[in-house]
């Protein structure tokens, strides 16, 4: 296994900056647990970890935001915009269809701890080092003459994060934890039996009420316990365990971390830590991605490798890193039994976070699980899945309420709650009823990697039912076509013909690129599953009258009905590329010629300042990935990481987003490998400077793992493994000479695709 261990030099500078710092924060190193996270700023003496726990958000569910004049008037907005009197359609809109009140819940943060290790003294010898392989971070420095060695990790196995100090040879070492915290919904601070010490909490909003705990255990000394510290003497090592609750999840958070924390206690240390090493490495040790380099530069701390690659300087192994980076956040923020990755996964350092770190569904969570299922992680999308399913009974409810109709309707915002109803009062973004449509096309993708038919079956109901808005919010245009109205392209504005700008539109590209995506899915859904019914039916009759996609007067792709000019040229979202990726609607094997339009919409877009903000970047990988330019799709990559990445990777919107992360690590494995058409595609994105490398265990549809390696640019050896059988076509390269597999496999030729078949699971290997 390759070695991926990400370096840094020199603690962060915290106490200096104060806790609301956001680029100091930015320096510190993430660990979680899927549910339970921390930052390690990785101070010698004196050490803060901001903690997280992904069910602490303000307030409750339950509400109903819903504008009461909605159902009256949408249709009215409709028939104004229309006319093409797009001033009086938005001011109506604004009166009648933003929601009251404007705001969905939001995430929060725990709060924080501080440990004491030593007396401050000087130190030297400092090294501080996240292991993406174990999802340990270490800290090694010396004190005077003596080394020290710490280690801290998040444990899904125990539901801990664990901080273990070693002393120097010949010592012995005096400590503390103090749950002293900056927030100041502090409801007590609480010893309990066996040295426990927990603080209470309650959230604002009569949110949900949670408990951090913590205790030590140690090799010999003494441990006693004083106000909200639990201090340490004369011990050769000890371990910090910490966990988080609340009641969510309808239990006794207090009692939940006292059984938690009482169960680990009774664990040698390394018992703990290997447990949770060989758990986490059963989902990063699947995909490895190695790029060959002349130049080791492994050693050197990241932010030091970032501003080389600023200078011009390559550094494929930061590149290598980024990618398995971004895997490593999807499982340490999403694994099943926890929250699906919010705007920031789980690490928020805030009350009241930008945009409120929740769920933005026009593009930002479902970027998030592009990587789930072609880095092979199809487990971590499971959260995901389990939110939807808490927005059905809402989002039934707000088509009720707001439109009259029946079926599955979200807008461009959820929360923890599952809140259906239109966030904020923004005319850009607002109103924009294909949320739900977008993300219910994950069930479909989640089937189609994984073949799970019994997945497929029990989310059915959620496919249908969001169709089933749609098929009642469409209407018919002029031209006979059946479109989306009141809608938007999010989050752009265009300029009318009758010189009137306006975002509220009638048949943006996207709702039609969707919608396609979705009524194809539901139909195939339904099929599989064995439930078609009437409904499926007047779906088939309806997806014909979707307009087809257009070329506008510049060659590029319409991103609205009409032909109009964009007030921001530059916009950082490409909504109509959707169509693009992460849809297959349009190809160069079936589309050429809106294959041409994308790229002229693509450059346009560029030449005018797009991509600035990380995950607009991250989508720009993946368009040019699908364009088969690798060099500009490397350049992109390189552009992300000198652009829109902090010192410890994250992704820089500013602020903190992890959608960028996430995005670019799906971006790397689109310009490796892509499907289409259930046909793989191999190296169709390589750039010049990836010439010789190798990854292993990267999914495609039709549960079929992919490995593969290249050299000068051409594949030379590749492995698909077709876990349950059935069709697997490829195009094969120039480079490969030999194809082999079982003698029962039937397989065929046409032209340069290669098409091989077998009802049980089968191997076939490519060599040069």
């Amino acid at each position: 296994m390759e070695k991926l261990k990400l370096i840094y030099d020199k603690p962060v500078a915290y106490e200096e900056a104060g806790p609301d710092t956001e680029e100091i924060w930015n320096e510190a190193l993430p660990i979680g647990s899927g549910s339970i996270g921390a930052m390690v700023f990785g101070g010698v003496c004196k050490e803060k970890l901001q903690l997280n726990e992904d069910t602490i958000w303000y307030g409750r569910g339950g509400r109903n935001r819903v504008n009461k004049k909605a159902r009256d008037h949408y249709l009215e907005v409709r028939k104004l915009l229309e006319k093409g009197e797009i001033e009086k359609a938005q001011s109506l809109a604004k009166d009648t269809l933003m929601p009251v009140p404007d705001q969905q819940r939001n995430y929060s943060t725990a709060g924080e701890v501080w440990l004491t290790f030593h007396e401050e003294e000087a130190f030297h010898h400092y090294k501080r080092c996240l292991d993406l392989n174990e999802a340990v971070v270490t800290l090694e420095y010396s004190l005077k003459d003596r080394s020290y060695q710490r280690e801290y990790f998040a444990s899904a196995v125990h539901r801990i994060i664990a901080i273990h100090q070693e002393a120097g040879e010949g010592e012995t070492l005096n400590g503390c934890i103090a749950l002293s915290n900056f927030r100041k919904n502090v409801e007590a601070i609480t010893v309990h039996p066996g040295g426990l010490l927990s603080l209470t909490g309650v959230e604002g909003g009569g949110g949900c009420k949670y408990c951090i705990m913590a205790a030590i255990k140690k090799e010999g000394g003494t441990v006693e316990i004083y106000r909200d510290q639990i201090r340490i003497k004369d011990t050769d090592s000890f371990t910090v365990y910490l966990t988080i609750r609340s009641d969510f999840y309808q239990d006794n958070p207090v009692s939940w971390c006292m059984n938690t924390l009482n169960t680990v206690l009774q664990l040698p240390y390394e018992q703990v830590k290997q447990a949770h090493m060989l758990e986490y490495k059963s989902y990063f040790g699947r995909v490895e991605f190695t790029l060959k380099t002349t130049e080791d530069k492994e050693h050197l701390p990241v932010p030091m490798r970032l501003e080389r690659i600023k200078r011009g300087e390559k550094d494929l192994g930061l590149i290598a890193a980024y990618f398995q980076f971004g895997r490593y956040l999807l499982i340490s923020s999403s694994r099943p039994g926890s929250q699906p990755a919010n705007l920031q996964g789980i690490w928020n350092r805030l009350e009241h976070p930008a945009w409120g770190s929740k769920y933005t569904i026009n593009i930002n969570t479902e970027m998030n699980y592009w990587p789930a299922e072609t880095c092979n992680l199809s487990e971590c999308h499971m959260p995901l899945f389990d939110l939807i399913r808490r927005m059905l009974p809402n989002g039934e409810k707000v088509a009720r309420d707001m439109y009259g109709l029946s079926g599955f309707v979200a807008h461009h915002n959820t929360d923890l709650f599952g809140d259906c109803a239109p966030q904020d009062s923004v005319m850009s973004s607002t109103i924009w009823p294909l949320g739900a449509a977008w993300l219910c096309l994950h069930i479909w993708n989640h089937y189609e990697y994984t073949q799970d038919v019994f997945f497929l079956r029990e989310h059915m109901v959620l496919l249908k039912q969001a169709s089933r808005f749609l098929t009642e919010y469409l209407f018919e245009n002029q031209h006979g076509e059946l479109v989306t109205g009141p809608s938007i392209s999010p989050e752009n504005t265009y300029i009318h013909s009758n010189g009137q700008s306006g975002q509220l539109c009638i048949g943006p590209s996207m709702d039609t690129e969707i919608i396609k995506d979705l009524f194809t899915a539901c139909l195939k859904a339904a099929k599989i599953t064995e439930c078609e019914d009437e409904f499926t039916q007047r779906i088939e009759t309806l997806l014909p009258c979707l307009p087809s996609l257009s070329v506008g007067k510049h060659g590029q792709l319409m991103e609205w009905a009409e032909d109009y000019e964009e007030a921001e040229p530059g916009h950082r979202h490409i909504s109509h590329l959707y169509a693009l990726y992460p849809s297959e609607q349009i190809t160069f094997e079936k589309t050429p010629e809106l294959m041409k339009a994308a790229r002229v919409t693509l450059e346009k877009r560029l030449a005018n300042g797009g991509g600035h903000t990380g995950w607009s970047r991250a989508w720009i990988i993946h368009m040019w990935a699908r364009l088969r330019d690798g060099e500009k799709a490397g350049e992109n990559v390189e552009a992300l990481l000198t652009q829109s990445t902090y010192p410890n990777l994250f992704d820089r919107h500013p602020p903190f987003q992890i959608d960028g992360n996430l995005g670019g690590t799906s971006g790397i494995a689109e310009m490796l490998l892509q499907c289409m058409d259930h046909t793989l595609y191999f190296l169709p994105a390589l750039p010049k400077d990836w010439s010789e490398g190798s990854v292993t265990g990267l999914k495609a549809k039709g549960a079929i793992t992919v490995s593969l390696s290249w050299k000068s640019g051409q594949l030379k050896q590749g492995r698909l493994v077709v876990e349950r059988g059935g069709r697997v076509a490829f195009r094969k390269p120039d480079s490969i000479g030999n194809i082999e597999t079982d003698p029962k496999v039937h397989r065929e030729q046409e032209g340069s695709y290669i098409v091989c078949d077998c009802i049980k699971p089968y191997e076939v290997q490519l060599t040069s």
